[in-house]
């Protein structure tokens, strides 16, 4: 059984593009403000923060190197699937979303966190 993981870009990432300067996600965000307020239900998922620079092992590792957009919420199957399972991406066996907000809902719904009013 393999629990879902939850792939973000880390805070305060550097972009060579511009040297000096440090970097949120403004998709990522949000989540990390969600789990933030909620770290013991942060524990029930596995969630890994990655450089901002491709390739992103992580990612090609867990999907494949077409699909390294941060973030991303790759489901597990300790789980049922989404009653929208249909509208969840698929590639191989593993089922993945990346729209922040269906990723705070699933968030939501899978573990427990607050939902988005």
């Amino acid at each position: 059984m393999s629990r879902d993981l939850l792939l973000l870009l880390e805070p305060g990432f550097t972009d060579p593009a511009y040297p000096g300067e440090r970097f949120i996600c403004p998709d990522g965000a949000p989540i990390e403000g969600l789990l933030a307020g909620d770290p013991a239900r942060a524990d029930r998922l596995d969630i890994r923060r990655l450089p901002f620079a491709r390739p992103r092992q992580a990612v090609v590792e867990a999907l494949d190197a077409d699909h390294q957009s941060l973030p991303v919420l790759i489901l597990g199957d300790e789980q049922p699937l989404p009653n929208d399972a249909a509208e969840v991406q698929k590639l191989g066996d593993k089922r993945f979303v990346t729209d922040t907000r269906r990723i705070l809902d699933l968030l939501a719904e899978r573990h427990g966190f607050f939902k988005v009013h």
